[in-house]
């Protein structure tokens, strides 16, 4: 029992499930506040406009009756089938308000991250690490003096380019001796035939 406990508090107190709690209750709010967008000013702006084109009540006279119950010649829609596609036109007004701050808030937390990750590639670039603190120390120069630090890396990184160049041009010679004792079957066919045109 108290194993299970214990896990149960390591999942709890996991950042993520914390995270998801708090989305969860902000979502909840903020569903309140889309659909008060959506009931209180754009619906009564559509249906002002839908009054103004059609002459009737907007979207809440957007009704398809499939099977009409009146009652004293007025119609009643508890016992009436028929589509409403106000809800239907408020359900995607709903929708693509949501969808549209929802990819404003990816979009801004995507550029906060962004400027984080800039900013600590930044920081470390500018920080030393134990290795290169034990070189400089090694080789005399001072850490806190940074025009001698970028001197120091700058010739290191001379060095190990000239060192690499040098490498590389040895074994670029290295390959061509051996391939001069042991030429392919195309170098001989060049051989053959510089010779032969040598001979014309």
């Amino acid at each position: 029992m108290k194993k299970f406990f214990g896990e149960f508090k390591k999942f709890i107190t996991r950042g993520n499930v914390l995270d998801m709690a708090v989305g969860v209750i902000v979502g909840g709010a903020f569903t309140g506040i889309v659909n008060g967008l959506s009931n209180f000013i754009l619906k009564p702006i559509i249906n002002w406009i839908l009054a103004l084109i059609l002459g009737e009540k907007g979207l809440s006279g957007a009704i398809t009756f499939l099977s009409k119950a009146e009652k004293d010649g007025v119609v009643d829609l508890a016992n009436s089938i028929y589509i409403d596609w106000g809800a239907f036109i408020s359900a995607i007004i709903n929708f693509f308000i949501i969808a549209f701050v929802l990819f404003a808030i990816v979009k801004t937390m995507n550029k906060i991250k962004e400027g984080n990750e800039k900013l600590n590639a930044e920081i470390k670039k500018d920080k030393l690490t134990k290795e290169q603190k034990k070189e400089l120390k090694l080789a005399g120069v001072n850490r806190k003096d940074k025009q001698a630090v970028k001197e120091y890396f700058d010739r290191q990184a001379q060095v190990k380019a000239e060192a690499e160049a040098e490498a590389k041009r040895i074994a670029d010679e290295k390959a061509l001796a051996d391939r001069l004792a042991n030429p392919t079957t195309e170098d001989l066919l060049k051989q053959i035939k510089e010779l032969l045109e040598k001979k014309v």
